[in-house]
């Protein structure tokens, strides 16, 4: 039973990282899931501190990230229409069959929005900018905390690798 949640906790890792980069599927928390896993394992004590350490911060990741690309728009110039923008944008990105709109979606909304404020061009599509940079930032955020959730599972396996494979 034990190797089979270490199966699920690592796929779950995997899954975190993919999650991390596809905006489809929620990286950090599904990091922080192969972590549960791991100390769902009956050979592995349950360290309560990591557990909710981790769990803290992958919530807090996770809410940054619908909040860094609105944070970039609003930085570059945008307007509250541009941060609007960015939101919907970002919302209807994800939802739609589009390729990519994940990536379109912040920077198309931050442009109408602006626009819909009578923004200059250049203006709109600077705020614009703002928004697909604050994308970019999120995404490395929740990249790098997925590889960290990685190597913590890691280093805890390596740790306790004698009394989980040994038969």
């Amino acid at each position: 039973m034990d190797i089979l949640m270490l199966l699920i906790g690592f796929s779950c890792l995997l899954l975190g990282i993919i999650g991390s980069l596809l905006p489809v599927l929620p990286g950090p928390p599904l990091s922080w899931l192969g972590i549960l896993f791991l100390y769902l394992t009956k050979t592995i004590g349950t360290n309560w501190w990591v557990l909710i350490v981790t769990l803290v911060i992958a919530i807090i990741i996770t809410v940054l990230d619908y909040t860094i690309p609105a944070y970039g728009t609003k930085r570059f110039g945008g307007s509250k229409w541009g941060v609007i923008g960015t939101s919907i944008g970002l919302l209807v990105g994800l939802l739609s069959p589009i390729p990519f709109g994940f990536i379109i979606g912040p920077f198309a909304g931050a442009f109408i929005g602006e626009m819909l404020n009578k923004s200059h061009p250049s203006k709109a599509a600077k705020a614009a900018f703002g928004s697909f940079l604050g994308f970019l930032a999120s995404t490395f955020i929740k990249f790098v905390l997925s590889i960290v959730y990685l190597g913590i599972f890691i280093k805890i396996l390596w740790d306790y690798k004698e009394p989980l494979f040994t038969f």
